[in-house]
């Protein structure tokens, strides 16, 4: 039996291993890479593997950077199934075909930009004072309407003057025949998943039918058990049960535990302290009539988020300005958890359910499904809170946020979650953050989006307890009060620095851990 460690090692995204075992290749998640947008789109569009030699693939949780490049395999001659928990499958549903829609957008504005700044330049050749009349004629002969773009002009007009066109990484229709390989099933049920494998699934508490996965495999007359944790959620926080620490004794006995370490070597603020930073970051922005600018995951950072800020509303803690979620997906998402209330805490249950009431709605919010209604919020300047996707800023209709938003110091852009390396997000934090502790003295960096440069004068400001990751202290839990006995565990989905650091903490510990190197192939016998 081997197992092949592809994506997500020495880094966090694009999460995926590879089981061979009994003549079974069984993929552990299949998700996207994220970072600088031409090397994510090598990486994501490359396989180290022919898709069809892959007969199963178990998936951890929803999230894109674990589930996002499914319509890519299934792109590529696979024909088997994806398993994974009910809420999960419920949940892919809307973030692949997003992810698609996102894809498609994101290629076609920047096929428009590539080809309109061509058209500017063919003007400007021959009379270089080129008004701002012929510029707007230029941009209403690509568009359909304000808000639509003429995909299938600017193509012509991109192919006529052989222009490098942007292709996105998969279509909807990809998107749409991945969703019929997908399979949901319960925590804690038995499921084949290859020749004398089976795969069940236990609770993760990183987000809505988030899991850690237990692959139990005969081969050659011995049993083994490969233990998976995706992501792992946090300990004593709202909405979600805490991550399992007590599992059924024919999967304690663990030949190889895969473990995250996204936060190996650092601790989150406690609770208490997050709902004070967050009321002060909103009072300080409102005062000065500014608008809070939310980068956030649809998906289970969205739904945190407005937990917390329905509690500073209902305690009158801050002023009460709108709340928008401009996000489709996060709207259908948001429905997504409120239809699957068994995976709530017993105090969201006490509070809000037994009482008849949704704990993720309130009247200040509002929801804004169509483009129309998006480009007009992001032109409003009186204070509000706006939550958009993407989490780390690189695709969807955050970047449009943010290019209205970040050149004035009233606007503060609220980081609430990681941020991988050579993202946008990560860029615009470690930059505004450094801004703030100079004392925003001299000139404000600047950033790009979406091709065009912008001075970065909007305040910046982190929260790492929002975080739907386990710190230091979590994954230490998990290792030290879990009833599992993991003979050796490796340490994935984290950088280098998080993951060497956790190793060194676990050798401290008693314990055999080493952090894989990206293609390595490990035996287990």
């Amino acid at each position: 039996m081997h197992i092949t460690f592809h994506g997500a090692v020495r880094e966090v995204t694009g999460s995926m291993h590879l089981v061979e075992a009994n003549g079974s290749r069984i993929l552990l998640d299949c998700g996207l890479f994220q970072g600088r947008r031409k090397e994510s789109a090598e990486k994501n569009r490359s396989f180290p593997f022919d898709g069809g030699t892959v007969d199963h693939v178990v998936l951890s949780h929803a999230h894109i950077d674990h589930s996002g490049r499914i319509p890519l395999l299934t792109s590529s001659n696979f024909t088997g199934r994806v398993t994974c928990t009910r809420p999960t499958a419920d949940a892919c549903k809307y973030l692949l075909m997003d992810s698609a829609k996102i894809q498609e957008s994101d290629a076609n504005y920047l096929n428009y930009k590539i080809l309109r700044s061509f058209l500017h330049g063919q003007v400007n050749s021959a009379d270089p004072s080129i008004s701002q009349r012929e510029k707007k004629n230029i941009r209403a002969m690509l568009k359909k309407s304000a808000h639509e773009l003429d995909v299938e002009c600017i193509r012509e007009l991109q192919e006529r003057h052989q222009l490098e066109r942007v292709t996105p990484l998969y279509t909807i229709g990809d998107a749409e025949r991945a969703l019929g390989c997908l399979e949901g099933y319960p925590y804690n049920y038995p499921v084949p998943v290859g020749d004398n494998v089976y795969c069940s699934f236990y609770d993760a508490g990183h987000i809505l039918g988030s899991a850690f996965v237990f692959l139990r495999i005969k081969e050659n007359g011995r049993n083994y058990t490969i233990g998976f944790t995706g992501d792992v959620g946090r300990f004593n926080t709202p909405i979600l049960r805490d991550p399992t620490l007590e599992f059924r004794e024919e999967d304690r006995d663990v030949d190889l535990f895969i473990m995250e370490t996204t936060y190996g070597d650092r601790e989150h603020e406690a609770g208490a302290d997050l709902m004070e930073k967050l009321r002060e970051v909103l009072i300080q922005t409102f005062s000065q009539g500014g608008t809070v600018v939310v980068p956030a995951f649809a998906f289970g950072r969205t739904q945190e988020i407005l937990y917390y800020i329905r509690e500073l509303y209902d305690r009158n803690e801050v002023p009460k300005v709108p709340v928008y979620v401009d996000s489709p997906l996060a709207i259908n998402l948001t429905e997504v958890t409120r239809a699957h209330p068994e995976t709530y805490d017993a105090a969201i249950h006490e509070r809000f359910l037994e009482k008849g009431k949704n704990p993720f709605l309130f009247d200040q919010l509002r929801f804004t499904p169509s483009v129309e209604e998006s480009m007009d919020l992001m032109k409003d300047e009186s204070p509000h809170i706006v939550i958009s996707a993407s989490g780390m800023c690189e695709m969807g209709r955050i970047l449009h946020h943010l290019r209205y938003k970040v050149h004035d110091p009233r606007n503060t852009i609220l980081a609430v979650g990681f941020m991988a390396e050579n993202t946008l997000g990560r860029k615009m934090l470690e930059l505004g953050l450094e801004y703030e502790r100079s004392g925003r003295a001299g000139p404000p960096p600047v950033v790009k989006i979406l091709n065009k440069v912008y001075p970065l004068k909007a305040r910046v400001a982190r929260m790492d307890g929002f975080s739907a990751h386990a710190d230091k202290r979590g994954l230490a839990k998990l290792v030290r009060n879990s009833n599992l006995r993991a003979k050796r565990i490796a340490l994935v989905h984290g950088e280098e620095s998080q993951s060497l650091a956790f190793s060194r903490y676990l050798a401290g510990e008693g314990r055999q851990a080493f952090v894989p190197q990206k293609g390595e192939r490990i035996e287990i016998a």
